[in-house]
């Protein structure tokens, strides 16, 4: 599915130039979950961008499906964010005024479905997150559980092959991010999703099948037990 060679990331801050990936070597197979652990600032979230194609590598390569996602034009990225890989964010990024369908509808907008063939997706990724009586509550309306579960859906409704998650549990309570984790192993189980998640928390990461740690920009993965 994945594979990174020798991946730089670097930003100009003020004079300084900082490295925020250097020189990550990695494969992420097919149906893999893997969890990415690692200090504040240390390029956790540069990685999870790079995975996406929300950003390109200073040097190196990011390949998804053997697709240099970092020497694609723009559009052809912006189409493979839109058909393959979904996003979990750990503040929701729900628009508050517009109910909890609405919400996961408007990750479809790229794909120029049809008005039936979209409320028909949208009603299936809110039933597979147990939310399908919640269709027209606004976020407000609903507990913080609840609305990642919105979040979950409209990363599903793509029926994407990836899943990228970036702190997904860290706004949640102990019980509400149990809840959460065992929602997100069902979807990954039966609908073979290749799953990167970016956690601090190590009770997350022990249910991946492999834990990466990003140290100063580089990136150590455990070897499956």
């Amino acid at each position: 599915m994945y594979t990174l060679k020798n991946v730089t990331k670097s930003y100009r801050k003020g004079r300084e130039t900082v490295t925020a990936l250097d020189g990550v070597n990695a494969v992420i197979g097919d149906g893999e979950w893997l969890a990415v652990q690692g200090p504040t600032g240390h390029g956790k979230t540069t990685l999870l961008q790079l995975l996406g194609g929300l950003d390109r590598p200073t040097s190196g390569t990011v390949e998804l499906d053997g697709k240099n996602l970092g020497a694609m034009p723009e559009a052809q990225v912006t189409r493979v964010r839109a058909a393959t890989i979904g996003f979990v964010f750990q503040t929701f990024n729900l628009i508050p005024t517009l109910p909890a369908a609405q919400n996961v509808e408007l990750a479809l907008a790229p794909l120029r479905m049809d008005t039936a063939a979209r409320r028909d997706r949208v009603a299936q990724a809110l039933e597979a997150v147990g939310l399908a009586n919640r269709a027209r509550h606004l976020p407000s309306e609903l507990s913080g559980g609840q609305q990642q579960r919105v979040g979950i859906a409209r990363a599903l409704v793509k029926e994407p092959t990836v899943l990228l998650a970036d702190e997904p549990t860290g706004n949640l309570d102990e019980g509400t991010r149990d809840e959460l984790l065992a929602l997100l192993e069902k979807l990954w189980q039966e609908r073979g999703l290749t799953l990167v998640v970016v956690t601090h928390d190590t009770v997350v990461a022990r249910r991946a099948q492999r834990i990466g740690r990003m140290t100063d920009g580089k990136l150590a993965i455990d070897e499956p037990a």
